[in-house]
């Protein structure tokens, strides 16, 4: 995990095609289950100041986040964690904070979760489900 890595993989903090592909159907499918904890969770960091909520993804323990969801307890391929910017950037995970700002996506719309799957890693922003009334 280092940050020449993530660079490489996420050169616009984009979702990068190749992890897409490989990642995208597991992730989502664990996303819809956990999707309305992960917004609530990001919405409560913010409120308390912690701005640009990420949740690393991991199927294994990482030294990054706090963890959230161990993946086995729920039924799950992933464990969830919860971080933020500023542990990023302390982490040298983040080395260009102005443009990982600039490309945030909306976290009422969007998760930001960061996968890592040793040697990938990579920024991922995933809709959050429609909520029905």
């Amino acid at each position: 995990m280092n940050p020449e890595n993530l660079e490489s993989y996420n050169a616009e903090l984009g979702n990068d095609p190749d992890l897409d592909g490989k990642y995208l159907g597991t992730i989502t499918k664990d996303f819809v289950k956990v999707a309305k904890v992960l917004k609530e969770a990001s919405y409560q960091m913010r409120s308390r100041g912690f701005e640009f909520p990420i949740f690393p993804v991991a199927k294994y323990k990482i030294p990054v986040g706090e963890l959230l969801f161990e993946g086995k307890d729920l039924g799950l391929e992933w464990n969830y964690f919860a971080s933020y910017k500023d542990v990023f950037v302390q982490k040298g995970l983040i080395t260009k904070p102005n443009k990982f700002e600039s490309a945030y996506k909306d976290p009422e719309e969007f998760c930001c979760l960061f996968v890592v799957d040793d040697p990938y890693t990579s920024f991922m922003f995933v809709p959050y489900p429609e909520e029905e009334d």
